[in-house]
């Protein structure tokens, strides 16, 4: 893949140049992954301080990857790392975390099941279709993410609240199922739409692979600004 700061610039000016892996944005990734492994020591030790303390590492956490994607686009600071490792950390925060309140009783273990397959199916198709483009984020997806982090926040937390849990883990179950659904149906009209011919053509000439940065799918009317060009650091 090609970096999503390399290319024309300006009219005139020169190639604009590739941003340095090691940058603001990277770092909070790798805080990201660092934090994950903590959220779930604490949770599985129980406890309602050791609670608190990996509710706060979750939270953390949580906002680095809000922040990350943000500054990413702003500074162009989109490298491969972060394309990669942006979603390797969210399917790791929210995936370790949901594992472990299963393990520990607290949380459905088809709840946990629904919404891991749903993330690693829509993993699975990105990868089908990358050679034909890139299915811009939506805002269901970030959505999706929203309700996702809320539930397990609320979860995580040393509340009697259960109620609230299993109504916002609801939301974010059937959010989850239909966000996944909508993309399954795109991916599978990008696939048709461009041919695979086309696709293998553009790579024998020395294109790479479409970035996120690159898409040529276009999003589905109320798609967020953030959504296209997000160098694989939006929600879907």
């Amino acid at each position: 893949m090609s970096e999503a700061g390399s290319g024309d610039g300006a009219p005139g000016a020169g190639p604009v140049a590739a941003p340095s892996l090691l940058n603001i944005a990277n770092a909070l990734t790798v805080v990201r992954l660092l934090l994950v492994p903590v959220c779930v020591a604490f949770l599985a030790a129980g406890g309602t301080s050791y609670r608190y303390v990996a509710f706060a590492a979750f939270a953390v956490a949580s906002m680095t990857d809000l922040a990350d994607g943000e500054l990413a686009r702003r500074r162009n600071l989109i490298t491969d790392f972060g394309k990669i490792a942006d979603p390797i950390a969210d399917k790791a925060l929210t995936g370790s975390a949901l594992v472990t309140l299963s393990v520990l009783g607290e949380l459905a273990w088809w709840v946990t099941i629904v919404i891991l397959a749903r993330e690693l199916a829509v993993t699975l198709l990105r990868f089908w279709v990358i050679r034909r483009g890139v299915i811009a984020a939506s805002r269901g997806g970030k959505i999706k993410t929203l309700l996702q982090i809320i539930a397990i926040s609320l979860y995580i937390l040393p509340w009697a609240i259960p109620v609230e849990r299993e109504l916002l883990m609801g939301a974010a179950v059937v959010v989850t199922v239909a966000t996944g659904i909508d993309y399954t149906v795109r991916a599978i009209h990008l696939h048709r739409a461009v041919p695979h011919g086309l696709a293998r053509s553009d790579s024998a000439n020395g294109d790479s692979a479409p970035s996120e940065a690159d898409s040529i799918a276009p999003a589905p009317t109320g798609d967020s600004p953030g959504g296209p060009g997000s160098g694989g650091r939006g929600a879907l």
